[in-house]
C-alpha cells in the first residue's frame, strides 16, 4: 500500500490558490477513479482504493501543520516513510515542470517542515509541482496564497493531469520510473 498526501489549504477563501496544486492533484487522481473523498479520523479527508492499494490523502489542518495528519494516516494503515509520497506546490521550480525525488529536505516549505518534524524522518518520495511563474513570486507566502493569473490557467490545467499522470506512473511502474520519465 502507497499513500499520496497532497498538500493544500481548506476553506473557499484558498480554494483557487497556488499552494492548493497538491489538493488538485489528488482530486485529478480521485475523479480518474471515480473515488470521493471521505473524513478521516484526524485532520484529513482521503480514499483508500484497495484494487490498487493507494490511498489518496488531504490534510485539512492547514499547509504548515500537515505533519500531525500525514504521522496518524503512516500509524493507521502501517506505512513506512518511502511509502509516503508527498504532492507538494514548490514556487521555485517553472509552472508545470515536476520534480520527483525519494527523498530530502524541507526546500524551505513550511508543510514539508511540518512533515519532516511529525515523520522524524526525511525519507519519503515527494513530488514536487512547479508553480513558479514571470509574476513577482517574493515574498512567497503572499504569491502562493493568491490564484493563478487568467492567462496561466491552460498552463495549470496541464499540470494538474500531468502531476496526475505522474502519481499513476509512481503506483504502476515505481518511484525510479516515474523520476526518469517526469524529471527529464
Amino acid at each position: 500500500m502507497i499513500a499520496f498526501i497532497g498538500l493544500g489549504n481548506t476553506g473557499a477563501a484558498y480554494t483557487n490558490t497556488k499552494h492548493n496544486a497538491g489538493f488538485w492533484v489528488l482530486d485529478e487522481l480521485a475523479k480518474r477513479y471515480k473515488l470521493s473523498f471521505q473524513p478521516g479520523e484526524e485532520e484529513y479527508i482521503f480514499v483508500e482504493y484497495k484494487q490498487k492499494k493507494m490511498i489518496l490523502a488531504k490534510p485539512t489542518s492547514g499547509m504548515n501543520n500537515s505533519g500531525n495528519a500525514v504521522k496518524h494516516i503512516a500509524h493507521y494503515w502501517g506505512l513506512l516513510p518511502s511509502d509516503i509520497h508527498v504532492v507538494v506546490d514548490d514556487v521555485d521550480i517553472p509552472l508545470g515542470k515536476i520534480r520527483i525525488r525519494p527523498k530530502g529536505g524541507d526546500g524551505s516549505h513550511r508543510g514539508m517542515k511540518n512533515i519532516i518534524y511529525h515523520l522524524q524522518s526525511e525519507q519519503f518520495p515527494r513530488i514536487r509541482l512547479g508553480i513558479g511563474t514571470s509574476e513577482n513570486m517574493r515574498p512567497s507566502e503572499k504569491y502562493v496564497l493568491k490564484p493563478f493569473h487568467k492567462d496561466y490557467q491552460h498552463d495549470v490545467r496541464t499540470m494538474i493531469v500531468r502531476g496526475a499522470d505522474a502519481l499513476e506512473d509512481v503506483l504502476f511502474s515505481g518511484l525510479n520510473h516515474a523520476m526518469n520519465y517526469f524529471n527529464s
